[in-house]
């Protein structure tokens, strides 16, 4: 698998300056108003733009195996550990069962994927890789490499970054 030559964009980081105003009460400016409200001074939009160009670049590699960036995503999950139930696969990617369930049953119709009950308790579904889904995971083992390809970073930057999201995640989900 190689990386599209169209994929011509390179990430950048985003200097947060002085933009913030204050929550002090305190008169603030038009122009620190403003420099707050521009679209490039936006994690919000950094984050966002960033996932549609992530998207893009996956999107050619994923047509080659079959599936969409959500089904790899459950791939992914159960390529570390199978046999895990929805619930369970839904916590990991922070997707609801009515998300998951017709992703799943996407999966399960191209027989990448079994559902079937716990024997225990009937309410929970399992899910477990069939043949098929355990062999696609040695064709995309080639994505991560495309991927920072594409993406023009060093392999630490990349990791330092990730670590970066994931510390904001959990600020943000995190409960009061």
């Amino acid at each position: 698998m190689t990386v599209p030559e169209f994929f011509n964009f390179k990430l950048h980081t985003i200097e947060l300056c002085d933009i913030f105003i204050p929550m002090s009460g305190k008169p603030v400016s038009a122009k620190a108003i403003n420099d707050a409200l521009l679209l490039d001074n936006q994690l919000c939009f950094a984050l966002y733009s960033t996932s549609l160009a992530m998207s893009k670049v996956y999107k050619p590699l994923l047509d080659e195996l079959g599936i969409t960036y959500p089904q790899y995503l459950v791939m992914l999950v159960l390529w570390e550990s199978d046999g895990l139930t929805v619930s369970e696969i839904g916590e990991r990617l922070y997707l609801d069962s009515g998300t998951l369930t017709p992703l799943l049953k996407r999966l399960e119709a191209a027989e990448l994927v079994h559902r079937l009950r716990d024997t225990e308790d009937e309410r929970r579904v399992l899910v477990r890789l069939s043949a098929e889904g355990r062999k696609l995971k040695q064709k995309a083992a080639k994505l991560p490499q495309c991927i920072l390809a594409a993406t023009e970073c060093s392999l630490s930057k990349l990791k330092d970054l990730t670590r970066e999201l994931q510390t904001l995640r959990a600020s943000l989900t995190a409960e009061t």
